[in-house]
């Protein structure tokens, strides 16, 4: 997607049940992940401040009611889940939701938890390396994982169409115009942090719009 437009913006946030749910961060993001060297910690920790301040959010030490609030894992195999202790209290249903993962021979996974106002208050990143995600760059996926995960885009936003892009001229991986535009847009103030009316695509494109070259 090299453009913005009222329908691509409102298609990012419909899910394939065709309903409409767009949904921000709703308090200050407190990551920490799991199952990594300590090189790549201080990557993946780069793109998680990149997105927020993109975004005009903020982080934060500890949440009070969760500790830490964007959990990310990584993993060899599914089953590893099933092994972490105390990970069924925060997802519910687990032994279920590894069984459909494994049947799938899914890499990848995301849950988001959600506050009274609908605003995102959790999100647990679940990522199985198997060799389609082993060979992708840690930044390209620290970027990824994050721009997928500061908001509730549709189940098919991407499927089409990667976020990122890489520029010719030095080969570095970065986030498409279009898409840095809509989440900043999605943060400004005005707008609510929780929407399920086709009409927010409409505000969300307006606002983006206004930031990007002409």
């Amino acid at each position: 997607m090299a453009t913005l437009s009222p329908e691509t913006v409102e298609a990012l946030f419909t899910r394939s049940d065709q309903s409409f749910a767009f949904a921000r961060w709703g308090r200050p993001i407190v990551p920490v992940v799991f199952g990594v060297e300590e090189e790549s910690l201080g990557v993946i920790k780069g793109a998680i401040e990149a997105v927020v301040a993109l975004a005009g959010h903020k982080m934060a030490e500890t949440d009070p009611e969760l500790g830490a609030n964007l959990m990310i894992f990584f993993l060899r195999d599914w089953q590893e889940l099933l092994d972490t202790p105390n990970l069924d209290r925060l997802v519910p249903e687990l032994a279920t939701l590894v069984a459909r993962l494994k049947e799938a021979d899914a890499n990848q996974y995301r849950i988001f938890r959600f506050d009274e106002q609908g605003a995102i208050k959790a999100c647990f990143v679940f990522l199985r390396m198997d060799e389609h995600l082993s060979a992708v760059s840690a930044d390209t996926l620290a970027l990824s994982q994050m721009v997928q995960s500061v908001l509730l885009w549709s189940d098919t936003a991407f499927h089409a169409a990667s976020p990122l892009a890489v520029l010719p001229e030095t080969g570095a991986t970065v986030l498409r115009p279009e898409i840095a535009a809509l989440i900043r847009a999605a943060y400004d103030p005005v707008l609510p942090a929780y929407a399920d009316d086709k009409s927010h695509a409409l505000r969300l494109f307006a606002r983006a719009q206004s930031q990007l070259p002409s």
